[in-house]
């Protein structure tokens, strides 16, 4: 069989879709209303799950997943087409309300919504690396109606997501489906990211050390230093070889990312030469600027929205809802939740002035005079510049 590769599309303009593969097996007599959510007797009461979204790795999935290949194939018998679908990469059945019903496997052009990190044209050659956010997953070129249902099963990598809709209300909700899948697709490429962030001890060394999931460094960059982290491994090579990465031309492209924000512009004078500052090697006046501008820079967001200034406090939590809402949920590639952790523990950490023993990772010890000469590095200039150019993508 041939695996169709999903086409992409940009987050807010559509990209050039390609046609379908292949063609869909036709199905008649389809009945699909439900999957049982748990064990019962004849005569008992038992609940019955009516949409789900899983992944392989949840405990039901394989229950399911067998359950309703099997059917499916049972009924493509019974239209008098065999056909099997463990080895399917995509799997879409589209049923209508007379029972009649389209099974498409690896024939269906499959498009990403996806938030990107750099400016797109139509035709442009994507990398996984420009990508900042999946947020939804649809089948572009396969007619599906609000009085449909549907059952998707996929595969990325070596993992399985399982969408599944029986529309019992008679309204699909197509924006929501797309949404979901996009969830689900998101959590099966990005696994191990979302497994740093759920362990605590891998994510508290991340904290500790200035780190976090930037969206500039989302990939192989981060992994490396989650990986590092996990193992307990000191990370200055990594954070040395991290730094090298961080040239002129990539530090420009971030720059015109931050002054096409209209709350970052008013700032372009004071973020260029904290920019030109870190291209000459000199971690102290771009820690003075981009950590003493960052609260400025929120607040100018807040007040464009709400109108007023606001205290800190306010606007970190400002900076966690903007994300959500420009994603469209909490759990994203943004991050937004374990973002705000980031800034309290680490951009905005409190420290005791009578000690002397602030980092020049920390606003308040920069903004007030107390960070040890030290502490002024490249690496914390690095991590401050990308603190900036994630609130860039937030708001």
């Amino acid at each position: 069989m041939t695996e169709s590769a999903p086409t992409t599309e940009k987050s807010e303009k559509p990209g050039v879709l390609l046609g379908n593969v292949g063609k869909p097996i036709k199905l008649s007599g389809v009945q699909l209303d439900g999957i049982s959510a748990e064990a019962g007797r004849a005569g008992d009461s038992i609940k019955v799950w009516t949409r789900l979204a899983l992944t392989s790795d949840d405990r039901f999935f394989h229950r399911v997943a067998e359950s309703l290949s099997g059917h499916i194939e049972f009924m493509a018998r019974q239209s008098g087409q065999a056909v099997s679908l463990k080895n399917a990469g995509y799997i879409l059945l589209v049923v209508h309300p007379d029972d009649t019903a389209e099974l498409w496997v690896d024939a269906t052009a499959v498009a990403l919504r996806i938030m990107p990190k750099r400016d797109m044209v139509a035709g442009s050659v994507l990398f996984n690396n420009d990508i900042a956010d999946v947020t939804g997953m649809s089948f572009p070129r396969v007619d599906i109606g609000e009085k449909d249902r549907i059952v998707c099963i996929f595969r990325e990598g070596w993992r399985f997501g399982l969408f599944f809709d029986a529309n019992p209300d008679g309204q699909l909700g197509i924006a929501e489906m797309q949404r979901d899948l996009g969830t689900l697709y998101r959590r099966l490429a990005h696994r191990d990211l979302y497994d740093a962030i759920a362990d605590q001890a891998t994510f508290s060394r991340l904290l500790a050390a200035g780190w976090f999931p930037f969206v500039e460094i989302l990939g192989a960059e981060f992994q490396t230093l989650a990986n590092s982290c996990e193992a307990g491994f000191d990370l200055n090579d990594e954070e040395v070889q991290l730094l090298a990465k961080f040239d002129a031309e990539r530090l420009e492209r971030m720059f015109k990312r931050w002054v096409s924000r209209p709350h970052f512009a008013g700032k372009e004078p004071l973020l260029r030469s904290a920019v030109k500052s870190f291209t000459n090697d000199d971690a102290v006046p771009v820690l003075k600027i981009v950590l003493t501008e960052i609260e400025g820079i929120l607040n100018e967001a807040y007040r464009k929205v709400r109108g007023q200034s606001a205290k800190l406090k306010t606007l970190l939590a400002f900076a966690v809802s903007s994300a959500e809402a420009k994603a469209g949920r909490p759990d994203t590639l943004l991050f937004p939740t374990a973002f705000a952790e980031y800034l309290q523990q680490y951009t905005f950490a409190n420290f005791d002035p009578s000690t002397s023993s602030g980092s020049a990772g920390s606003r308040h010890a920069v903004g007030h005079g107390h960070a040890a000469a030290e502490t002024y590095t490249m690496v914390r200039a690095l991590q401050a510049i990308l603190t900036l150019d994630q609130l860039a993508f937030y708001t």
